[in-house]
């Protein structure tokens, strides 16, 4: 309950603010180009500080960087619309990213000692948990929105929220428990570990087709598929319901068919669900589409962390760091590319580009399997659980 509420608060707090963006675009005279830029400083701000989240959380254990991390940035959120110039709030940006990137990493680290202690797979709950905190802190912020709320005592009533359930959940957090070889051999900052390159680029593929989605699906309903206004939204529903929907029930996909077999299946479905709406773009296939690519992306990223930091030799955060690294470039960096090529091309074409990393991820979950089952036969020198039949 304790790492499912930093979750909870990491997703509630963020749709709150995100949810204000149009007030806080009025506040400092922003157009959408600058708003794009000051968006783009979080998202740099949460890359820059993953790489060295694994090096804090092996000197400070994952416990104390969750709760600390967690507090400064429910703590900066309300400074938000109060800031003198787009520059200082681009820079304070800046510094919440990185409070974010380090709670991202910590919060997991701790949901990966919280699924070693039950003994069987619950990672996806957590990132379920997170998504419900986002539809109910964006539902929050709609009401803050028609009520006229000031975004300055809609943030800082948000914040208390927060920082009350962080405290509470501070006391019943896990300490980290790792032998001295262990954190002797991931302390400092490390590149990735080629075992982990191969997890990390299935989180990159994945999770740049969720900003792809998330980012381009309502466009792609409205000058593809032609729908009308009132239905161009219900693909982003229809996906971010679905990715909701599978984190609820992956962790029982993941006992029943195991991590590999699973990433293969998911891998299938999102890989059919852009090949259906690509082939046929109209509005009730495009739904369907989006609706198949967010049920088959849902397990993804959970599976990614938890493999992440079950490796044998690294320190959880350390190895969920480096896999978060690689992983969250291509949410950054993806939807960009997309609109890149939908300006030389089209977006339909530029979807096409979505199927071709489905591809590869597909690729790379079969050989991982295949890895898995190799090594499944040679003598284990490791305790380190596998959900792998």
């Amino acid at each position: 309950m304790a790492v499912n509420a930093f979750f909870l608060v990491n997703g509630f707090v963020y749709a709150n603010w995100v949810s204000r963006l149009p007030a806080l675009q009025e506040i400092y005279g922003m157009d959408n180009g600058q708003t794009g830029l000051v968006l783009l400083a979080y998202a740099v701000g949460a890359l820059v500080a993953m790489p060295f989240s694994g090096w804090l959380i092996v000197k400070n254990g994952s416990r104390k960087m969750t709760v600390f991390a967690g507090l400064l940035f429910v703590t900066f959120v309300p400074f938000f619309p109060v800031m003198v110039s787009t520059e200082l709030l681009t820079l304070l940006l800046f510094i919440t990213g990185m409070s974010t990137g380090v709670m991202d990493v910590s919060m997991n680290a701790q949901a990966v000692l919280v699924e070693e202690k039950y003994g069987r797979p619950i990672m996806s709950s957590f990132h379920a948990v997170f998504s419900g905190g986002m539809m109910i802190g964006a539902v929050v912020g709609s009401v803050f929105t028609r009520w006229e709320i000031s975004p300055f005592t809609h943030f800082s009533m948000m914040a208390l929220i927060g920082i009350a359930v962080i405290i509470w959940a501070s006391f019943h957090l896990i300490y980290d428990q790792k032998t001295a070889t262990e954190t002797e051999e991931s302390g400092g900052f490390q590149l990735p570990a080629k075992a982990i390159v191969g997890i990390g680029i299935i989180a990159f593929c994945g999770m740049l087709g969720e900003g792809a989605m998330a980012d381009w699906s309502t466009l792609y309903m409205k000058e593809v598929a032609l729908a009308e206004a009132g239905w161009a939204p219900i693909g982003l529903g229809a996906f971010s319901s679905a990715m909701m929907l599978g984190r609820i029930f992956g962790d029982k996909g993941r006992v029943l068919f195991g991590d590999g077999k699973l990433l293969i299946i998911n891998s299938l479905v999102a890989m059919s669900g852009v090949l259906l709406f690509v082939a046929f773009p109209m509005p009730v296939l495009v739904i369907i589409g989006l609706f198949l690519v967010g049920l088959g992306l849902s397990v993804i990223v959970p599976i990614a962390y938890s493999r992440a930091g079950a490796m044998p030799g690294l320190a959880p955060g350390v190895g969920i760091s480096m896999v978060t690294t690689i992983g969250y470039s291509g949410f950054l960096f993806g939807p960009p590319i997309i609109g890149f090529i939908a300006d030389w091309q089209t977006l339909r074409i530029a979807m096409i580009f979505v199927v071709a990393l489905f591809i590869i991820m597909t690729i790379l979950t079969v050989l991982n399997q295949v890895k898995s089952r190799k090594i499944s036969t040679e003598p284990k020198n490791s305790t380190a659980r596998q959900y792998s039949p």
